[in-house]
């Protein structure tokens, strides 16, 4: 594995997805979801992601960027609707049997797989990994990077977003967090 191009492709990545919808997406999943069913639904939307944009290369940018904004944008709009209208969950239920947890788990692994998955096709940081793998022909360098600084960024949104969610009313953090979405969804279907 080439040091260098691993590195550089982890700053750019890393870097470029910080500010990046996904990663705010991820925070906001965490607030209201498991962290690790969050991070676990991420990570595996990423390294499909990633895997798809090493090996398609720059194929990826043939895809119709109107329909991926569009799709993209209404997901969001329905995940906002969703989160708005959510009933919060009582703390003081104990009817929670471990099969309801794992449920929910699962379901919130779901939930961030899809969002993420679905977000994340024809955005910069896929286009730029399918850009650097067609450029310097080190697909596995790229993928490893690429993935790891993408996993990276959304372990920060998740931390970030649990701790939020320990700090701010539940109620309140809902609604910001529906709003959010409902942002991202009408800048995306917007932009064409």
């Amino acid at each position: 594995m080439e040091l260098n191009l691993f590195i550089s492709t982890f700053a750019l990545i890393f870097v470029a997805e910080l500010p990046d919808k996904t990663a705010f997406t991820a925070l906001f999943l965490a607030t209201c979801h498991h962290p690790f069913a969050v991070f676990l639904g991420a990570a595996g939307a990423f390294a499909i992601q990633s895997f798809v944009a090493v090996t398609f290369g720059s194929l990826l940018s043939l895809l119709p960027p109107l329909f991926v904004h569009l799709a993209a944008g209404i997901l969001f709009l329905v995940f906002a609707v969703m989160m708005w209208r959510k009933e919060e969950e009582s703390t003081d239920e104990v009817e929670c049997d471990s099969k309801g947890k794992a449920d929910r788990f699962f379901k919130s692994v779901a939930s961030a797989f899809m969002t993420i998955f679905i977000a994340e096709w024809g955005d910069l940081t896929q286009l730029a990994t399918a850009t650097l793998a067609a450029q310097y022909h080190a697909p596995i360098t790229i993928f490893i990077s690429s993935t790891l600084a993408l996993w990276s960024v959304t372990a920060i949104g998740v931390v970030v977003g649990s701790q939020l969610k320990k700090s701010i009313q539940p109620k309140l953090l809902q609604r910001i967090a529906a709003s959010a979405f409902a942002v991202v969804g009408i800048v995306l279907l917007l932009k064409h």
